[in-house]
């Protein structure tokens, strides 16, 4: 077989304390998934759980102990960080029941889900699809994956970010709206899911802006922390 153009390197994301990488397939995104951020965004109540994916080429890969960096991106001026719990998928399924999920679960990492908040608000007053705002190069930071063995309780943890030293966003897992299983049940719905895929859970409230030189540490217990600078 023979390609009109070279096809793209296979996005991947290091496996921690191993040589392995799992190969990322899709990125799907829970919106509003924390009371607290649903509040700050102004939604209120249990809504039902909503969606949006990122390219797989979104992915900023930061390996273990080094500090990653990303661009800051064009067009807007108003870039927020939203700290997540990820969840990569190892087992494919369609119609999976809450009750089965974890066994679809490869492991967990931290990621960022990098936001042009002023391009996002201007397509929610006009109706239109949010991809400006949430798709764009370099807006998926994201740490290496602990297998689900070696997590620890992932749906008790804390969940956090810092900017220079200073608390942005603290919460704890366990303030999802949608738990992790529940959240896998509604998207296996309406997708089939695949081995690879990465769904980026959701953030606590706290969001704000970053500017060039600011550097985010962000962390879930038990997990390899995530640190991030934009250039």
């Amino acid at each position: 077989m023979s390609f009109v153009v070279t096809p793209p390197a296979t996005v991947s994301v290091p496996v921690l304390g191993t040589t392995d990488r799992f190969p990322v397939h899709r990125i799907y995104c829970v919106g509003r998934n924390y009371e607290e951020h649903a509040k700050e965004m102004g939604f209120t109540g249990r809504e039902p759980p909503f969606f949006f994916l990122k390219p797989a080429d979104a992915v900023v890969v930061v390996d273990a102990g080094t500090t990653g960096a990303i661009p800051y991106p064009s067009l807007t001026k108003n870039l927020h960080h939203e700290i997540e719990l990820v969840v990569a998928i190892g087992t494919g399924g369609r119609n999976i029941a809450a009750g089965d999920a974890e066994k679809h679960i490869f492991g967990y990492a931290v990621g960022l889900d990098m936001t042009r908040r002023d391009l996002q608000n201007e397509m929610k007053k006009q109706g239109r699809p949010w991809s400006i705002g949430k798709a764009f190069d370099h807006s998926a930071p994201i740490g290496p994956i602990t297998p689900k063995a070696q997590a620890g309780d992932v749906n008790n943890a804390e969940i956090y970010l810092q900017v220079g030293n200073q608390d942005r966003q603290r919460s704890n897992v366990s303030k999802l709206i949608w738990s992790i299983a529940e959240t896998i049940e509604h998207l296996s719905a309406a997708w089939e899911l695949q081995p690879g895929d990465l769904i980026y859970t959701g953030t606590p409230e706290g969001v704000a802006a970053v500017v060039a030189g600011d550097t985010m540490v962000g962390g879930v217990s038990g997990l390899e922390p995530l640190t991030v600078t934009v250039e």
